[in-house]
């Protein structure tokens, strides 16, 4: 399912209708502080984006509940009309209260809202991929999610929703979404230092289904982010960058979405995270989550 018809790093992934690249772009940190509100520099966010899809990068990932409307309404300023081959996909299960925080809105009118709030923001007539996010900022937690999913699959049927993922999950409700609906994607928190989900990547690696892991530099302790760093300085990278690789190493349905809101950044992680790594630089990766 991987290739290298794309110069970026890890070639590409077909996921659901789409083919696009392993190495994508997290809308998030397009927000203000804290997600929250417009950026301090938008001609620069709008920059971001546009330098995205110049370098190749055809996987955008955003939410209309960053900013709230923020980060949408930048995609859409930026890049309306979107490239055939850009896929954007979204999140809906939360929304922001006055004070930042993510409650939880799962309910049927509560999805259909965010839905077409989503639709508006990016102004499109349908969306690309929706995740499903459960849990909460904890982390996911136990309970079925068949009447939340089953809202989206309801709303795919009416042609607003291309294809569908979960977000959030544990190895359980993804087994549940998958027998309500095809799941193409699944987006938990994992890294080189938080692997809870080892078995279920290469689970969802033999049935094509994408994993796209956030943080990649959360959860480390002080002596985990050493050893990541004595390899970094080793290698003459960043730590971001050995992350990353290490990430797209792990298995063929991994795909990024490091989130930036400087163009050189930008640049920095594409180049940094082509490093070659390896077999010792792996193994020597692999002891820090373990």
């Amino acid at each position: 399912m991987t290739n290298s018809t794309t110069s970026l790093p890890g070639g590409t992934w077909r996921l659901g209708s789409s083919v696009v690249s392993r190495f994508g772009y997290g809308a998030m940190q397009l927000a203000g502080p804290y997600v929250m509100g417009p950026p301090a520099d938008h001609a620069g966010a709008l920059a971001v984006l546009r330098e995205a899809v110049e370098l190749g990068i055809t996987h955008i990932d955003t939410s209309d509940a960053y900013g709230p409307r923020v980060t949408n309404e930048l995609i859409r300023e930026a890049l309306h009309p979107y490239p055939e081959s850009l896929l954007v996909a979204t999140k809906v299960g939360a929304f922001r209260d006055a004070q930042g925080g993510w409650p939880t809105a799962r309910r049927p009118e509560d999805l259909r809202k965010q839905v077409h709030d989503n639709l508006d923001g990016l102004g499109v007539a349908a969306l690309d991929l929706v995740y499903l996010r459960m849990g909460d900022a904890q982390g996911p937690q136990a309970g079925s999610l068949a009447e939340a999913f089953g809202t989206l699959v309801d709303l795919q049927r009416d042609g607003l929703i291309r294809h569908l993922g979960v977000s959030n999950v544990t190895a359980e409700q993804v087994a549940e979404a998958q027998s309500i609906a095809p799941v193409v994607a699944v987006q938990n928190m994992y890294n080189l230092a938080y692997r809870h989900d080892d078995a279920l990547i290469d689970r969802l690696a033999a049935e094509h289904v994408a994993y796209v892991p956030f943080f990649p530099l959360g959860g480390f302790s002080p002596l985990q982010s050493e050893a990541l760093s004595a390899v970094a300085a080793r290698l003459r990278s960043t730590p971001m960058a050995v992350a990353l690789a290490w990430l797209l190493r792990r298995s063929p349905n991994i795909l990024l979405i490091p989130g930036t809101s400087k163009v050189a950044h930008l640049r920095e992680n594409v180049a940094g995270t082509g490093v070659t790594l390896t077999d010792a630089d792996v193994a020597e990766l692999d002891r820090i989550g373990r």
